[in-house]
């Protein structure tokens, strides 16, 4: 790793220090300076010390790959009443893309990824696949069962299996959809392999191929999900081991979104699996989810409407009739090119699900604050309604990434090691290994 990451890490730290907040505010990603205004981040250090009195002192940095060309520089702080941990999440260049206040153990090395209870390795081989092809080929794994599903005669190999496509949130995901300490994906993928599921995870081309992206102003929704999702889709169906007429797609958060026009594109997708997807646009989402994250925080409440102004109008910019391709990224949420905006704004989930005429099984968080029951599993809930084939269930107690727990879902309670909810796995399982193809389908590849 280079030197620039760290140096930013201390750098910012010595800022806050100092009440030198305009300074951290620049050293920001230019697309990403409008959303983190100087007041919030003097109304975010004001109230750590308010909290936690003065700083005493600061231990030795801890630096962790968040990516290709990111890292995460964790800085344990001790303050007078309290320890906590300053995250700085840097480029390889020291560009600053983030800054959080974690738990003190966020300091600590993150410890190998153990597997949940509900995963039995001894069920189920992994193998390295590559996804796509040309210079946007992504790396995945598949996991495939081992073990038949029912009595067969000596000799006779095992399967054939029902399959799923596993498709990762926003930003640049690894196949894991590694978030801190915890690997929901590969959670998800050892516990349905573990039950006689073939599962393909697989790298974001956002993540394995940022350079080749990072200047690419026409990119889009569908060149971020629907080129590979296909070739996984395509690659199961070609398997021997499995069963081409059952191949599903699931996808979680924006991927599970975007999951119904990946079964729109690929027609001899069997099914859906929707873990959490939103079904309100975007970018008003992401208004939604900085108002309840200040809302946890009466001190923060008052100073963070700075941002929340600054994205709101940067909303109000995408559902404007002004938006054009050559609209500039600085104006829109988050520095993302306006033709990915367009291509978001010009598809509607509920309406391309509806229009499949495909099982679906429907799954949400009771606690998710990204994804919420009222404003988007209503909308699943309205489009879908009568329809057959259609499962919905929601888990009080999880929140985004279907993690059990209490109170107020934040980021903060993303960070300690834990595991997908064995229910959601369970239920997944048996409505994967239960659903049929549709009547006339035929799988072939």
């Amino acid at each position: 790793m280079t030197t620039a990451p760290l140096r930013t890490g201390t750098a910012v730290l010595e800022l806050l220090r100092a009440g030198r907040f305009a300074e951290i505010r620049d050293l920001f990603a230019p697309q990403l300076r409008p959303m983190v205004p100087v007041e919030s981040l003097q109304a975010g250090w004001t109230a750590a010390l308010d909290q936690y009195g003065p700083v005493a002192s600061v231990g030795a940095p801890l630096s962790e790959p968040a990516g290709p060309g990111a890292v995460v520089v964790k800085l344990p702080v001790r303050f007078e009443r309290g320890e906590q941990t300053v995250a700085i999440s840097v480029t390889d260049a020291g560009v600053l893309t983030g800054l959080q206040l974690l738990p003190a153990s966020a300091a600590q090395p993150t410890e190998p990824w153990e597997p949940p209870a509900y995963a039995d390795p001894e069920q189920f081989d992994e193998q390295a696949v590559t996804v796509g092809d040309g210079p946007l080929a992504v790396p995945g794994t598949l996991s495939l069962p081992r073990l038949p599903r029912e009595p067969r005669q000596p000799g006779a190999a095992p399967g054939p299996w029902p399959a799923v496509v596993l498709l990762t949130g926003s930003g640049p995901h690894d196949r894991d959809e590694t978030i801190g300490r915890n690997k929901p994906f590969k959670d998800l993928a050892w516990g349905l392999a573990s039950r006689g599921v073939a599962v393909l995870r697989f790298d974001k081309v956002t993540y394995t191929h940022p350079s080749q992206l990072a200047t690419a102003r026409d990119f889009t929704v569908a060149d971020e999900y629907l080129p590979h999702a296909v070739a996984a889709v395509h690659l199961f169906q070609r398997h021997p081991a499995i069963d081409a007429a059952r191949v599903f797609v699931l996808g979680h958060s924006l991927g599970g979104t975007v999951a119904p026009r990946v079964a729109a594109a690929e027609p001899r997708v069997a099914g859906l699996v929707v873990l959490a997807g939103g079904t309100q646009p975007l970018h008003w989402a992401a208004v939604r989810q900085v108002r309840h994250l200040a809302s946890l925080d009466s001190a923060m409440a008052a100073a963070s409407e700075a941002t929340i102004e600054a994205l709101t109008r940067q909303a109000r910019m995408i559902d404007s009739p002004g938006l054009s391709p050559s609209t500039p990224p600085s104006e829109l949420p988050f520095g993302v090119p306006a033709s990915y905006w367009l291509d978001l704004r010009g598809y509607d989930p509920v309406a391309t699900a509806a229009a499949l005429g495909k099982p679906m099984l429907l799954l949400q968080g009771g606690r998710d604050y990204q994804v919420t029951v009222a404003d988007d599993l209503a909308g699943w809930k309205a489009g879908l309604a009568g329809r057959s084939g259609v499962t919905i269930r929601v888990y009080d107690a999880d929140n985004h990434l279907f993690f059990p727990g209490t109170g107020p879902s934040s980021p903060a309670e993303y960070e300690p090691a834990q595991h997908l909810d064995p229910a959601v796995v369970a239920d997944v399982a048996s409505w994967l290994a239960s659903t049929l193809p549709a009547p006339g389908a035929d799988g072939l590849g």
